[in-house]
Protein backbone atom coordinates (compact mmCIF):
# COMPACT_ATOMS: atom_id res chain seq x y z
CA UNK A 1 0.00 0.00 0.00
CA UNK A 2 1.71 3.12 -1.23
CA UNK A 3 -0.42 5.34 1.02
CA UNK A 4 0.87 3.40 4.04
CA UNK A 5 4.50 3.52 2.89
CA UNK A 6 4.36 7.22 2.03
CA UNK A 7 2.68 8.33 5.24
CA UNK A 8 4.96 6.13 7.38
CA UNK A 9 8.01 7.70 5.72
CA UNK A 10 6.54 11.16 6.30
CA UNK A 11 6.15 10.45 10.02
CA UNK A 12 9.61 8.89 10.30
CA UNK A 13 11.21 11.99 8.77
CA UNK A 14 9.60 14.19 11.45
CA UNK A 15 9.51 11.85 14.42
CA UNK A 16 10.78 13.18 17.75
CA UNK A 17 9.93 10.33 20.16
CA UNK A 18 10.99 7.37 17.97
CA UNK A 19 13.98 7.07 15.67
CA UNK A 20 14.95 4.42 13.13
CA UNK A 21 18.65 3.58 13.55
CA UNK A 22 19.89 2.80 10.05
CA UNK A 23 23.21 1.47 11.34
CA UNK A 24 21.32 -1.13 13.35
CA UNK A 25 19.13 -1.93 10.34
CA UNK A 26 22.30 -2.71 8.40
CA UNK A 27 23.72 -4.80 11.25
CA UNK A 28 20.59 -6.93 11.40
CA UNK A 29 20.49 -7.35 7.62
CA UNK A 30 24.16 -8.39 7.59
CA UNK A 31 23.68 -10.76 10.52
CA UNK A 32 20.86 -12.64 8.80
CA UNK A 33 22.73 -12.33 5.46
CA UNK A 34 19.53 -11.18 3.82
CA UNK A 35 17.76 -14.42 4.75
CA UNK A 36 14.59 -14.13 6.76
CA UNK A 37 13.54 -17.48 8.25
CA UNK A 38 10.38 -18.68 6.52
CA UNK A 39 7.43 -18.83 8.88
CA UNK A 40 4.43 -20.67 7.49
CA UNK A 41 0.96 -19.27 7.94
CA UNK A 42 -0.84 -21.13 10.74
CA UNK A 43 2.45 -22.43 12.06
CA UNK A 44 0.69 -23.10 15.37
CA UNK A 45 -2.29 -24.92 13.83
CA UNK A 46 -4.88 -22.62 15.39
CA UNK A 47 -6.88 -21.51 12.33
CA UNK A 48 -9.93 -22.89 10.58
CA UNK A 49 -9.30 -23.96 6.99
CA UNK A 50 -11.54 -25.84 4.56
CA UNK A 51 -10.12 -24.47 1.28
CA UNK A 52 -13.37 -22.67 0.47
CA UNK A 53 -15.52 -19.59 1.09
CA UNK A 54 -16.15 -20.46 4.73
CA UNK A 55 -12.43 -20.01 5.37
CA UNK A 56 -12.67 -16.50 3.87
CA UNK A 57 -15.65 -15.73 6.14
CA UNK A 58 -13.69 -17.03 9.13
CA UNK A 59 -10.62 -14.94 8.31
CA UNK A 60 -12.62 -11.75 7.78
CA UNK A 61 -14.42 -12.12 11.11
CA UNK A 62 -11.15 -13.06 12.79
CA UNK A 63 -9.44 -9.93 11.49
CA UNK A 64 -12.42 -7.76 12.35
CA UNK A 65 -11.85 -8.81 15.98
CA UNK A 66 -8.05 -9.00 15.89
CA UNK A 67 -7.07 -6.18 18.24
CA UNK A 68 -6.18 -5.21 21.79
CA UNK A 69 -5.71 -8.38 23.83
CA UNK A 70 -3.26 -7.02 26.42
CA UNK A 71 -5.72 -5.62 28.99
CA UNK A 72 -6.50 -9.26 29.86
CA UNK A 73 -3.16 -10.87 30.70
CA UNK A 74 -4.47 -14.34 29.84
CA UNK A 75 -6.04 -13.48 26.49
CA UNK A 76 -4.13 -13.78 23.23
CA UNK A 77 -4.66 -13.92 19.48
CA UNK A 78 -4.48 -17.72 19.75
CA UNK A 79 -7.63 -17.76 21.88
CA UNK A 80 -9.49 -15.71 19.27
CA UNK A 81 -8.32 -17.78 16.29
CA UNK A 82 -8.85 -21.17 17.91
CA UNK A 83 -12.13 -20.10 19.55
CA UNK A 84 -13.66 -19.09 16.22
CA UNK A 85 -12.27 -22.27 14.64
CA UNK A 86 -13.94 -24.49 17.24
CA UNK A 87 -17.20 -22.54 16.92
CA UNK A 88 -17.25 -23.15 13.17
CA UNK A 89 -16.39 -26.82 13.56
CA UNK A 90 -19.43 -27.17 15.85
CA UNK A 91 -21.75 -25.02 13.74
CA UNK A 92 -20.98 -24.03 10.14
CA UNK A 93 -23.52 -21.18 10.34
CA UNK A 94 -21.91 -19.52 13.39
CA UNK A 95 -20.38 -16.73 11.28
CA UNK A 96 -23.22 -16.22 8.80
CA UNK A 97 -23.90 -12.54 8.10
CA UNK A 98 -27.37 -12.55 9.67
CA UNK A 99 -26.03 -14.07 12.88
CA UNK A 100 -23.09 -11.68 13.08
CA UNK A 101 -25.58 -8.79 13.22
CA UNK A 102 -27.21 -10.11 16.39
CA UNK A 103 -24.42 -11.30 18.66
CA UNK A 104 -24.29 -9.82 22.15
CA UNK A 105 -21.22 -9.56 24.34
CA UNK A 106 -22.09 -12.69 26.37
CA UNK A 107 -22.83 -14.59 23.16
CA UNK A 108 -19.48 -13.57 21.70
CA UNK A 109 -17.77 -14.82 24.85
CA UNK A 110 -19.66 -18.09 24.53
CA UNK A 111 -18.65 -18.32 20.87
CA UNK A 112 -15.00 -17.94 21.84
CA UNK A 113 -15.35 -20.06 24.99
CA UNK A 114 -13.99 -17.13 27.03
CA UNK A 115 -15.07 -16.95 30.69
CA UNK A 116 -15.22 -13.16 31.25
CA UNK A 117 -15.78 -9.88 29.41
CA UNK A 118 -13.37 -9.27 26.53
CA UNK A 119 -11.26 -6.11 26.32
CA UNK A 120 -13.24 -3.37 24.55
CA UNK A 121 -16.08 -5.89 24.25
CA UNK A 122 -18.71 -3.36 23.15
CA UNK A 123 -16.52 -2.36 20.21
CA UNK A 124 -15.95 -5.97 19.23
CA UNK A 125 -19.69 -6.57 19.18
CA UNK A 126 -20.26 -3.37 17.20
CA UNK A 127 -17.71 -4.46 14.61
CA UNK A 128 -19.33 -7.89 14.28
CA UNK A 129 -22.64 -6.15 13.59
CA UNK A 130 -20.99 -3.83 11.07
CA UNK A 131 -19.38 -6.74 9.23
CA UNK A 132 -22.60 -8.74 9.13
CA UNK A 133 -24.74 -5.83 7.96
CA UNK A 134 -22.40 -4.67 5.20
CA UNK A 135 -21.64 -8.17 3.95
CA UNK A 136 -25.36 -8.80 3.68
CA UNK A 137 -26.09 -5.43 2.06
CA UNK A 138 -23.27 -5.31 -0.50
CA UNK A 139 -21.73 -8.77 -0.89
CA UNK A 140 -24.53 -11.33 -0.63
CA UNK A 141 -23.56 -12.07 2.95
CA UNK A 142 -20.20 -13.60 2.00
CA UNK A 143 -16.70 -12.26 2.51
CA UNK A 144 -15.71 -14.47 -0.44
CA UNK A 145 -17.72 -12.16 -2.71
CA UNK A 146 -15.85 -9.16 -1.28
CA UNK A 147 -12.56 -10.85 -2.17
CA UNK A 148 -13.73 -11.81 -5.66
CA UNK A 149 -14.77 -8.22 -6.37
CA UNK A 150 -11.15 -7.09 -5.89
CA UNK A 151 -9.99 -8.86 -9.06
CA UNK A 152 -6.93 -10.51 -7.48
CA UNK A 153 -5.53 -7.13 -6.37
CA UNK A 154 -4.42 -6.76 -2.75
CA UNK A 155 -4.51 -2.97 -3.01
CA UNK A 156 -8.03 -3.00 -4.45
CA UNK A 157 -9.24 -5.35 -1.72
CA UNK A 158 -7.90 -3.06 0.98
CA UNK A 159 -9.56 -0.09 -0.70
CA UNK A 160 -12.88 -1.97 -0.79
CA UNK A 161 -12.59 -3.03 2.84
CA UNK A 162 -11.82 0.46 4.10
CA UNK A 163 -14.57 1.97 1.93
CA UNK A 164 -17.30 -0.43 3.06
CA UNK A 165 -16.25 -1.21 6.64
CA UNK A 166 -15.44 1.86 8.78
CA UNK A 167 -14.05 -0.32 11.55
CA UNK A 168 -11.05 -1.12 9.30
CA UNK A 169 -10.20 2.56 8.60
CA UNK A 170 -6.93 2.67 10.50
CA UNK A 171 -6.17 6.38 10.04
CA UNK A 172 -4.45 8.90 12.32
CA UNK A 173 -3.66 12.58 12.20
CA UNK A 174 -0.02 13.43 12.85
CA UNK A 175 1.10 17.06 12.87
CA UNK A 176 -1.85 17.89 10.62
CA UNK A 177 -1.02 15.12 8.14
CA UNK A 178 -3.18 12.04 7.59
CA UNK A 179 -1.40 8.76 8.27
CA UNK A 180 -2.65 5.43 6.94
CA UNK A 181 -1.59 2.17 8.61
CA UNK A 182 -4.41 -0.30 7.81
CA UNK A 183 -3.11 -3.09 10.02
CA UNK A 184 -6.25 -5.26 10.08
CA UNK A 185 -7.19 -4.75 6.43
CA UNK A 186 -3.68 -5.68 5.31
CA UNK A 187 -3.45 -8.67 7.59
CA UNK A 188 -6.69 -10.03 6.11
CA UNK A 189 -5.02 -9.97 2.69
CA UNK A 190 -1.93 -11.65 4.15
CA UNK A 191 -4.05 -14.29 5.88
CA UNK A 192 -5.79 -15.10 2.59
CA UNK A 193 -2.47 -15.27 0.78
CA UNK A 194 -0.94 -17.49 3.47
CA UNK A 195 -3.94 -19.75 4.01
CA UNK A 196 -4.57 -20.41 0.32
CA UNK A 197 -0.85 -20.42 -0.53
CA UNK A 198 -1.23 -17.69 -3.14
CA UNK A 199 -3.97 -19.55 -5.01
CA UNK A 200 -7.74 -19.26 -5.34
CA UNK A 201 -8.96 -16.68 -2.79
CA UNK A 202 -5.33 -15.97 -1.88
CA UNK A 203 -4.12 -15.08 -5.37
CA UNK A 204 -2.95 -11.45 -5.59
CA UNK A 205 -0.82 -10.13 -8.43
CA UNK A 206 0.37 -7.24 -6.23
CA UNK A 207 1.01 -9.02 -2.92
CA UNK A 208 4.32 -7.13 -2.73
CA UNK A 209 2.33 -3.93 -2.20
CA UNK A 210 1.48 -4.97 1.36
CA UNK A 211 3.52 -3.53 4.23
CA UNK A 212 4.04 -5.00 7.67
CA UNK A 213 1.15 -4.93 10.10
CA UNK A 214 1.91 -2.26 12.69
CA UNK A 215 0.82 -3.77 16.00
CA UNK A 216 2.25 -4.17 19.52
CA UNK A 217 4.62 -7.07 18.99
CA UNK A 218 6.63 -6.05 15.91
CA UNK A 219 7.69 -2.66 17.37
CA UNK A 220 8.80 -4.41 20.57
CA UNK A 221 11.01 -6.79 18.56
CA UNK A 222 12.43 -3.93 16.46
CA UNK A 223 13.24 -2.09 19.68
CA UNK A 224 14.93 -5.19 21.12
CA UNK A 225 17.01 -5.46 17.93
CA UNK A 226 18.10 -1.84 18.38
CA UNK A 227 16.42 -0.72 15.16
CA UNK A 228 13.86 1.46 16.94
CA UNK A 229 15.19 3.93 19.49
CA UNK A 230 12.72 5.53 21.90
CA UNK A 231 13.13 8.78 23.77
CA UNK A 232 13.60 8.50 27.53
CA UNK A 233 10.06 9.55 28.46
CA UNK A 234 8.51 7.10 26.00
CA UNK A 235 10.83 4.32 27.13
CA UNK A 236 9.82 4.88 30.74
CA UNK A 237 6.14 4.87 29.84
CA UNK A 238 6.42 1.59 27.96
CA UNK A 239 8.66 -0.14 30.48
CA UNK A 240 6.32 0.83 33.32
CA UNK A 241 3.27 -0.42 31.39
CA UNK A 242 1.70 3.03 31.27
CA UNK A 243 -0.96 3.50 28.62
CA UNK A 244 -0.07 5.44 25.47
CA UNK A 245 -2.95 7.56 24.22
CA UNK A 246 -4.34 6.45 20.84
CA UNK A 247 -3.59 9.02 18.16
CA UNK A 248 -0.85 10.66 20.22
CA UNK A 249 2.43 11.55 18.52
CA UNK A 250 4.18 8.78 20.43
CA UNK A 251 1.70 6.12 19.38
CA UNK A 252 1.64 7.11 15.72
CA UNK A 253 5.45 7.32 15.62
CA UNK A 254 5.88 3.83 17.09
CA UNK A 255 3.68 2.27 14.44
CA UNK A 256 4.74 4.38 11.45
CA UNK A 257 8.44 4.04 12.23
CA UNK A 258 8.00 0.26 12.44
CA UNK A 259 6.61 0.23 8.91
CA UNK A 260 9.37 2.53 7.69
CA UNK A 261 12.13 0.48 9.36
CA UNK A 262 11.03 -2.75 7.70
CA UNK A 263 10.79 -1.00 4.32
CA UNK A 264 14.41 0.09 4.81
CA UNK A 265 15.31 -3.51 5.68
CA UNK A 266 13.70 -4.72 2.47
CA UNK A 267 15.52 -2.13 0.39
CA UNK A 268 18.86 -2.96 1.98
CA UNK A 269 18.41 -6.71 1.56
CA UNK A 270 17.67 -6.15 -2.11
CA UNK A 271 20.63 -3.81 -2.55
CA UNK A 272 23.22 -5.93 -0.71
CA UNK A 273 22.01 -9.46 -1.43
CA UNK A 274 19.84 -9.08 -4.54
CA UNK A 275 16.82 -10.63 -2.84
CA UNK A 276 13.24 -9.39 -3.23
CA UNK A 277 11.54 -10.12 0.08
CA UNK A 278 7.91 -9.52 0.89
CA UNK A 279 7.06 -7.37 3.90
CA UNK A 280 4.70 -10.19 4.89
CA UNK A 281 7.62 -12.59 5.30
CA UNK A 282 9.58 -10.12 7.41
CA UNK A 283 6.51 -9.39 9.52
CA UNK A 284 5.84 -13.09 10.17
CA UNK A 285 9.45 -13.58 11.21
CA UNK A 286 9.45 -10.58 13.58
CA UNK A 287 6.04 -11.49 14.96
CA UNK A 288 7.07 -15.10 15.63
CA UNK A 289 10.18 -13.83 17.44
CA UNK A 290 7.95 -11.64 19.57
CA UNK A 291 5.44 -14.30 20.56
CA UNK A 292 8.34 -16.53 21.59
CA UNK A 293 9.59 -13.79 23.89
CA UNK A 294 6.50 -12.38 25.55
CA UNK A 295 8.65 -10.76 28.25
CA UNK A 296 9.37 -7.93 25.81
CA UNK A 297 7.78 -4.66 26.87
CA UNK A 298 5.29 -3.35 24.34
CA UNK A 299 3.35 -0.11 24.12
CA UNK A 300 -0.14 -0.27 25.55
CA UNK A 301 -2.86 1.56 23.65
CA UNK A 302 -6.59 0.89 23.82
CA UNK A 303 -7.38 0.74 20.11
CA UNK A 304 -9.65 -1.20 17.76
CA UNK A 305 -7.05 -0.99 15.01
CA UNK A 306 -4.40 -3.40 16.38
Amino acid sequence: MEAVRASAAWVASRSSHVKVDMLEVEKVVDKIEGNVPKVEWDFEGIHYFDDGPLTVQYLFVLDALNFCFWPDKDLSYDHLASGLKLALEKDKTALDADRLQNYTGPQLRQLLNWPRPLPIEDERVRLLHEVGMELERSFGGEAANLVKSAGNSAATLIELITRHFPGFRDHSLYKGHQVFLYKRAQIFVADLWGAFKGQNYGEFHDINSITIFADYIVPAVLRELGILKYGSNLSCSIDSNSEIIPGSEEEVEIRACSVYAVEKMRELINKKFGKQLLSIDIDLWLWSCGVQNMALSHHRTLSIYY
